[in-house]
């Protein structure tokens, strides 16, 4: 697959799960300094990573969650646990990962995530919307 394809791919794939303002709102506010970022993000994270077919986009979501609390990337946590409802993870999956990371990960990883968690469940489109300058990416 060619690197424009899976750059394709994974475009698809980013707006899919985390909303085509946020990834619009991402390429916008990255300008000529962090586009080749933002294009790298959408091509190997989600083209070559989130593109494979051995996991489900919810099994995905669901160790994006217990990865990105465990390392307090809170701002991750909350756009990938919107993500995961749009993958069809429940909020009792939710719940249930964020008492595995508590155990692994210790408790204030887990009563910071846990936060975040209610938060989202309780305001699921709560984001920011997204700039109208820019091209479309």
């Amino acid at each position: 697959m060619s690197r424009s394809a899976l750059f394709e791919k994974g475009l698809k794939i980013r707006k899919e799960v985390v909303g085509e303002e946020y990834v619009q709102r991402a390429f916008d506010k990255a300008g000529d300094f962090g586009r080749d970022f933002q294009e790298l993000v959408t091509e190997f994270c989600w083209g070559a990573s989130w593109g494979r077919e051995a996991l489900s986009r919810r099994d995905r979501s669901l160790l994006n969650i217990v990865m990105l609390g465990t390392l307090g990337r809170n701002a991750e946590l909350a756009l990938h646990l919107r993500g995961a409802l749009r993958n069809g993870v429940t909020p009792d999956e939710i719940r249930d990962a964020l008492i595995q990371l508590t155990i692994y990960a210790g408790v204030p990883a887990g009563v910071e995530s846990f936060r975040i968690a209610q938060d989202v469940l309780e305001n699921p489109e709560t984001q920011p919307t997204a700039p109208s300058k820019g091209p479309k990416p």
